[in-house]
């Protein structure tokens, strides 16, 4: 059974700035991870993901990229998130999280 950990207002006013910075890192992170596994993807065509007014792709390579895109920067996202709020709590003794 997992123990409930309630915030308080402080630690979560504490924690806004550490959640901004995470979620720009965790952006930044994702969009490189995301480049990266498209050129793997798609290797030996156009190099860069079709954005979706791109009329030179097709409908199902423009939804290919967004849910790969989305899937990726959903799971980085959440890594940072948890990884993020475990060290507030190691160094303060307070559990972020709503």
């Amino acid at each position: 059974m997992v123990a409930t950990r309630t915030p308080s207002t402080s630690a979560k006013i504490l924690y806004r700035p550490v959640g901004l910075v995470s979620s720009i890192v965790g952006g930044l992170l994702a969009s490189l991870l995301f480049k990266q596994v498209w050129k793997r993807v798609r290797a030996g065509e156009h190099g860069d993901p079709p954005g979706p007014l791109q009329s030179e792709y097709g409908f199902k390579e423009i939804m290919l990229a967004a849910v790969l895109q989305g899937a990726i920067y959903a799971a980085v996202k959440a890594v940072i998130q948890r990884q993020g709020a475990k060290g507030f709590e190691r160094a303060t003794g307070e559990w972020p999280g709503s």
